[in-house]
């Protein structure tokens, strides 16, 4: 199985990143064949700033490695170090239906958040659809938010077969359901367009004070309260461990939850979850020779199969002569 996911290096990681993707792809290594990716050309579309888009992509890195990512096991790149991937986008891009991404709800949801609109921005599915369809992934662990954009992937995929024959598997997007969204200090789905991210490598001092942020309601503590509507239960039930997260429950139905204690005890469960990982990430940042190594081999083993379909493409459509 050919699995395959990404994740933009276009600020810093936060939960909500390693529960939808991040903690899945590093268990997807025993399941098959996997190919990760930091997506610095899809950052473009919001970072405009050389210094930052650098020290994002080694920063990615080394979360990537530090949370449990093996090169050895997988195939880890920069997608900007493997060429083909644009070639393979203009190629989807002459068959991809204007009314198929003038659909696609993140165009809309990001313009309406203030991101500026661009061709970019509005043909991001595309790019996308040629990362996945490039490394011909049969499986793509995607956030809740980002199924649209696997099936953009499919129709465009299934558009070139019918056109030029069998050329790509079609790919099947893989969401878990427990944790498709998580929430953020808002409640609304965590995002850092959003700025209500609770990052994983934050000082101490500086995740008590995001967790404190929490927005909770101004129910009495006496009264039950269902622990199902509340951002902060679904943030703890992440961490906690299975006994207190029952006790815990209880205090929401039976009355007795007491929001400033809660907030309390989930940054330590944070703080203590995280805590190998920001140990090894403390020493991967400062061996940048180490991380551009790691991801010149993994552009080195992605550009092999990505050569391959490539070669496929251009032959199905007439660019070999």
């Amino acid at each position: 199985m050919r699995i395959l996911s990404g994740i933009q290096p276009s600020g810093q990681l936060h939960i909500g990143n390693y529960f939808g993707m991040m903690g899945p792809m590093v268990r997807n290594m025993a399941r098959g064949e996997l190919f990760a990716f930091i997506v610095n050309l899809h950052a473009l579309t919001s970072v405009h700033d050389k210094a930052r888009l650098v020290r994002d992509t080694l920063e990615a890195a080394a979360d990537f490695l530090a949370l449990g990512l093996d090169p050895e096991k997988c195939t880890l790149w920069v997608q900007s170090d493997v060429p083909e991937v644009t070639e393979l986008a203009w190629v989807l891009s002459t068959l991809a239906p204007m009314g198929l991404l003038e659909r696609c709800h993140s165009y809309k949801d990001k313009v309406a958040k203030g991101i500026a609109a661009s061709h970019g921005l509005f043909s991001y599915p595309v790019l996308m659809a040629a990362d996945i369809l490039l490394f011909q992934a049969e499986v793509v662990p995607v956030g809740k938010d980002q199924k649209q954009h696997v099936e953009v992937a499919r129709d465009i995929a299934q558009k070139f077969n019918n056109t030029f024959g069998e050329t790509f598997v079609l790919p099947e997007p893989e969401i878990e359901t427990s944790v498709a969204t998580v929430p953020g200090l808002d409640g609304q789905k965590m995002s850092k367009s959003y700025d209500n991210t609770i990052g994983i490598f934050l000082t101490e001092k500086q995740l008590k004070k995001r967790v404190m942020a929490i927005v909770t309601d101004a129910t009495p503590v006496e009264d039950p309260k269902d622990p199902e509507t509340c951002n902060l239960f679904q943030l703890f039930k992440l961490f906690a461990p299975a006994d207190r997260l029952e006790e815990v429950r209880a205090l929401y139905v039976n009355g007795g939850a007491m929001y400033g204690v809660i907030k309390q005890e989930l940054v330590g469960l944070i703080w203590d979850y995280f805590r190998a990982a920001r140990e090894t990430r403390a020493r991967l940042v400062d061996d940048q020779s180490y991380l551009r190594e790691v991801l010149r081999q993994g552009a080195d083993k992605a550009r092999e199969k990505a050569g391959v379909t490539l070669d496929l493409v251009r032959d199905r459509i007439g660019l070999k002569y």
